[in-house]
């Protein structure tokens, strides 16, 4: 036997090679650790006691905090005892989601979720009567007892509060584990609402071998190193403006050119005015 607690972080589906579709669950689980071994000498049987996600120092007692000292870390919110352990552990060892291997068939437990107080119909899955207005029953719990023992008997499924219960689902398979970020993709839905504690542990009636499958990944490819790369290979080449900007400073010499000898000119017309009155006389 083996387990791990973790969070039920939501729901998604993964593309296998041979272009199948699974809807998987995806399971947060941070390294446990081993709060305290239990042996069959001192406590009378074997088992070990997990213990995952800090909990706040406002939160805690003398109790817990000297508990989680003889473990050497701090003091965590969830504990769970996993007996008959595969293995030896020690007071402070951590486990991963190595433990599991892709293919593995496990058992998957949980809270479900609250539905509050409801009916026999939906408790119960039980059938409503005629809706016509002259039936006088519809969504009732029917007859509650009978003339015998002239009392309700016990196991009457009546209207009640629904949900909050915990509640395994059997035989799902690991369909992939991941150490970098710590997560587990379960086959199928697990009970429980997101960011609930949830425990997976080694099928108890499991007959079937390991079938591994093999999930396409994806990698995302960043569009600005495919941009630098462009312009590193491509060579430099003059655009139309620098050819343009070459035309305009020649025309720019040329007028500076052509404007000295328009100056001359103009001088030359001044001094014919100047002369011109003294011949008249």
């Amino acid at each position: 036997m083996k387990g791990i607690l973790g969070r039920k972080v939501g729901m998604t589906q993964v593309f296998t090679k041979d272009g199948k579709l699974i809807p998987v669950t995806v399971v947060s689980c941070e390294p446990n650790v081993v709060m305290q071994v239990k042996t069959v000498e001192k406590d009378g049987y074997n088992a070990i006691q997990l213990g995952v996600f800090e909990k706040k120092q406002s939160r805690v007692n003398k109790a817990e905090a000297g508990h989680a000292k003889k473990a050497n870390t701090t003091p965590k919110r969830f504990l769970k005892e996993i007996r008959d352990v595969e293995g030896a552990y020690n007071v402070g060892d951590k486990i991963g989601v190595d433990i599991f291997e892709v293919g593995e068939v496990v058992d998957v437990t949980g809270t479900s979720k609250g539905k509050g107080m409801q009916g026999v119909i939906k408790r119960w899955n039980g059938s409503r009567g005629p809706m016509g207005h002259g039936s006088h029953y519809h969504r009732g719990p029917g007859s509650l007892g009978t003339m015998l023992p002239k009392r309700v008997l016990k196991g009457k499924k009546l209207p009640g509060h629904m949900g909050v219960e915990t509640v395994t689902i059997q035989n799902l398979e690991i369909i992939e584990a991941n150490t970098e970020d710590n997560y587990i993709l379960v086959s199928g839905n697990i009970p429980g609402a997101k960011n609930s504690l949830v425990y997976i542990r080694t099928a108890v009636k499991n007959s079937r071998k390991a079938s591994p499958k093999e999930i396409l990944t994806y990698v995302e490819e960043t569009v600005v190193d495919a941009v630098e790369d462009v312009k590193e290979d491509t060579p430099v080449v003059e655009t139309p403006e620098v050819e343009a900007n070459t035309e305009a400073t020649e025309n720019t010499e040329t007028v500076e050119e052509t404007a000295e000898p328009t100056e001359e000119v103009f001088e030359e017309k001044e001094e014919t005015k100047e002369e011109t009155p003294e011949e008249s006389n």
